[in-house]
């Protein structure tokens, strides 16, 4: 999936209510909230946002379970977005200037967002 695309897509599920809540978790603006997602898309592994959701092998990182998004249980989708939400906000940390404790606590909010995003993606291309 193109990361702007992507990164539209939820911007626009999270709604201006849902990223003003966000730039209250961070201490920033809306602006710094908006980077702050669009950082976050970038980042997450290919293994997450692949257009066709499928896991290429040796996608260890994740356990092999790069399909997330077609039908993962909230416990397993919680574990797998528990391996990810550390390394994901140590990079958005460093590419926003952010604390790394605001912006681990800020995915607890946009994570669920953006794989609920990828899934709707991937129902409409089937």
């Amino acid at each position: 999936m193109g990361d702007e695309a992507l990164q539209k897509d939820v911007l626009d599920e999270l709604g201006e209510d849902r990223v003003q809540e966000l730039a209250g978790e961070l201490g920033t603006g809306t602006d710094g909230a908006t980077r702050m997602v669009r950082e976050t898309v970038a980042a997450l592994p290919d293994e997450l946002t692949r257009e066709n959701g499928a896991a290429p092998a040796g996608a260890a990182g994740l356990g092999g379970f790069g399909g997330l998004g077609q039908g993962l249980g909230g416990g397993l989708m919680s574990g797998v977005l528990g391996r990810i939400t550390k390394p994901v906000a140590e990079t958005v940390a460093k590419r926003t200037g952010l604390p790394v404790a605001q912006v681990t606590r800020a995915l607890e909010l946009l994570l669920p967002v953006v794989m609920t995003t990828i899934a709707k993606r991937r129902g409409r291309k089937r």
